[in-house]
């Protein structure tokens, strides 16, 4: 075996690539940034699954592959709207303003989504056979959304375990588990994260309308930090007073 050939095979088994659970927003995006910056090669899926904005979201996922030059693949489901029962999948349920502090389920929860969403990107990291499994999921998303707990993610992956071939070995990551929006803001813009490629509103594709509980966490942590979100908004209030 020469040289040549031998630095082949260990540049190989040294390559390590994870799927990232790309939503269009700014915590998936701050997720592929991380895991780009530990060595990881990127493969973004996106799933538009009947949103209200789903456009906006595929358009904002598919420009930030292309900023981090990942493999990118979408997949359209309308199961999840179908099944309803959430504000952002049925236009009969109004999207109700920010309650920053209410530990309530709002009823922009999609029943079980997160369970949906990552068993389709766990099947596509072991057809590809990725390490990992990036997910942005932070600590103000489980206090009102179940399948954001910590505990749900530390069941799933006994899930992949159990549910994968035997030499099939996937990390669930979710980094941002214990942290803030606020944490999540300020790790993005050191890694120069495009969040003008990012999408969070729950309402309306343009502009956002800086209201509801994504616009206002979002708009809390750039306020926090002295930083300019750079996407337009309907409305800019200041949300540096509410509780996080």
């Amino acid at each position: 075996m020469n040289e040549s050939t031998t630095e082949n095979e260990t540049e190989r088994a040294t390559e390590k690539s994870a799927v990232i659970l790309a939503s269009g927003g700014m915590d998936s995006a701050t997720a592929a940034a991380v895991a780009a910056d530990r060595g990881y090669d990127l493969h973004f899926l996106h799933t538009s699954y009947g949103q209200r904005t789903e456009t906006k979201e595929y358009e904002c996922a598919r420009a930030q592959a292309d900023y981090f030059d990942a493999e990118f693949r979408r997949l359209e489901t309308d199961h999840l709207s179908k099944i309803g029962a959430s504000s952002l999948t049925d236009e009969g349920l109004d999207v109700a303003d920010a309650e920053m502090e209410s530990e309530e389920v709002p009823s922009s929860y999609v029943p079980f989504r997160n369970a949906n969403l990552l068993s389709m990107a766990v099947s596509y990291a072991e057809a590809t056979d990725c390490d990992a499994l990036f997910i942005g999921a932070h600590s103000e998303d489980f206090s009102g959304y179940p399948d954001c707990r910590p505990e749900f993610f530390e069941a799933f992956q006994q899930v992949v375990d159990v549910g994968t071939k035997d030499e099939t070995s996937i990390a669930i990551e979710a980094p941002f588990v214990e942290w803030s929006k606020t944490d999540i803001a300020e790790t993005g813009l050191e890694l120069d994260v495009p969040y003008d490629r990012t999408w969070s509103c729950y309402r309306d594709e343009a502009p956002a309308c800086g209201t509801c509980d994504a616009c206002a966490f979002r708009l809390q942590a750039f306020q926090r930090l002295g930083a300019r979100d750079p996407i337009d908004y309907a409305e800019r209030p200041d949300y540096t007073d509410e509780s996080a």
